[in-house]
């Protein structure tokens, strides 16, 4: 076995591979919803690419790749298999700075906001699994739709329809509909006239 070649390797892996870390495991965790399954499953895709990392072709698109050993190894999975997966929103307040905070920091509007959040997320979480994921890759990891296409081995074209699909199922769930107005002024007890 030539040690050389081995250490030229694993050098090569780790100059590829360590950049990707926070990525892989924000994503693992939008996929598990869970820390220690995320953590668990970085792990286990980390594992994976570097047993097989001599398939791996110097100059094609490593984050596609290993992405693509993260997705199949959570689909695989246990958790994966029951096709249970969430897309929680990381939700950070404190964003706009301290002036902003003074500005609209008020119990109303974060109630709202709150609100509004949970709204979205509720809606991302009732997408199929193939939506959720083409919006969580192209929204939030900011791929490019080539590489949404190697790491999901689907065709550019599928790439594309289903992101569309995606945000237009967001948008119909999250638009009120006459029914939902209506229904709460019945409840309230109005005597509509009597």
């Amino acid at each position: 076995m030539d040690l050389s070649g081995a250490n030229l390797q694993l050098d090569s892996f780790e100059e590829l591979a360590t950049p990707l870390f926070d990525q892989l495991y924000n994503f693992a965790h939008w996929l598990t919803q869970n820390r220690d399954e995320a953590e668990d499953l970085v792990q286990e895709t980390y594992v994976k690419a570097l047993k097989g990392f001599s398939s791996f072709q110097l100059g094609t698109n490593f984050r596609a790749w290993i992405y693509r050993i993260l997705r199949n190894t959570f689909l695989t999975s246990r958790k994966g298999l029951k096709v249970t997966m969430t897309v929680p929103l990381d939700f950070d307040e404190e964003e706009d700075g301290p002036e902003a905070a003074i500005e609209r920091d008020t119990p109303e509007t974060l109630l709202l906001a709150r609100s509004s959040h949970e709204l979205l997320q509720k809606a991302i979480d009732e997408l199929p699994v193939h939506f959720r994921e083409i919006l969580l890759l192209c929204e939030v990891e900011e791929m490019s739709y080539q590489e949404i296409s190697e790491t999901l081995a689907v065709p550019i074209g599928t790439v594309m329809s289903r992101l569309s699909r995606a945000r237009q199922t967001l948008r119909n769930q999250l638009r009120p509909h006459p029914q939902q107005e209506a229904a709460p002024r019945i409840a309230r007890g109005t005597n509509h006239g009597l």
